[in-house]
């Protein structure tokens, strides 16, 4: 379970995070939903703490992130916005290298390695370079990393970016198993189509604020809406939809 209380963030003039509340459940997908500039992305480094918060805390799995870093990295599985995956490693070296960077050794890594390989059909690309991967080759790459340690948490910001069809469904696929297994599924978006179609749970961001918090139904019915991309206008087109 991932919950932030009260995040405040600022970089110089610009205020990136106004007080921002809200919690994402086991066995759940949680969506962040809000207009670019919205807050998403540093709402989530501060979760895995990348970024440190002006004020407010962040908790996974009751673990405090600003006094237990390490321990909640251990906690949680991160695919960012970019990936930033080395180019002359191959799929597996890349995975063998963050397992180590999670204390995996021995048979323990290997099974891991070899368990994440054939969870996310990347037998035919596990030896070769990740240089001239396709988009969908490097999300494999991207979630196996995420994975390997078998977290009870993954936080993905932006993760359909620039998939084709084939690879988004396989993802819904394999987000849609983890939240059958029990897992805390956060992940940032501005495309309602995919929050529709995945989220249980659904934060609407604006401003670094909270807008609303609901599961897409619920936020339609709210804002008198039987869509929610017409819901998601509603409840930020003015202040009034924002929640202090």
């Amino acid at each position: 379970m991932i919950r932030a209380d009260d995040l405040r963030k600022c970089y110089a003039e610009v205020t990136a995070l106004d007080g921002l509340s809200f919690a994402a459940q086991d066995g759940h997908i949680t969506g962040l939903l809000g207009p670019n500039g919205a807050g998403k992305t540093t709402a989530l480094r501060c979760i895995y703490g990348l970024v440190r918060p002006d004020a407010g805390n962040v908790q996974v799995d009751g673990l405090e992130v600003a006094r237990r870093a390490l321990d909640v990295r251990r906690h949680i599985g991160i695919y960012p916005d970019n990936c930033g995956l080395y180019t002359r490693l191959s799929t597996r070296e890349h995975l063998a290298y963050f397992g180590e960077l999670h204390g995996l050794r021995g048979t323990a890594l290997a099974t891991a390695l070899q368990a994440t390989i054939d969870r996310l059909g990347m037998q035919d690309i596990a030896d070769r370079r990740v240089q001239g991967f396709s988009q969908g080759q490097r999300m494999k790459v991207g979630l196996g990393r995420a994975l390997l340690h078998d977290p009870q948490n993954l936080i993905l910001d932006e993760p359909t970016r620039g998939l084709d069809v084939m690879s988004t469904r396989a993802l819904r696929d394999l987000l849609r198993q983890l939240r059958a297994e029990g897992r805390c599924i956060l992940f940032s978006s501005h495309v309602m189509q995919e929050v529709a179609a995945l989220c249980d749970r659904v934060v609407i961001m604006a401003r670094g604020r909270l807008a609303a918090q609901g599961s897409p139904q619920q936020l339609c019915e709210q804002a008198g809406e039987t869509q929610l991309e017409e819901a998601f206008v509603k409840l930020i087109g003015s202040d009034e939809g924002i929640a202090a």
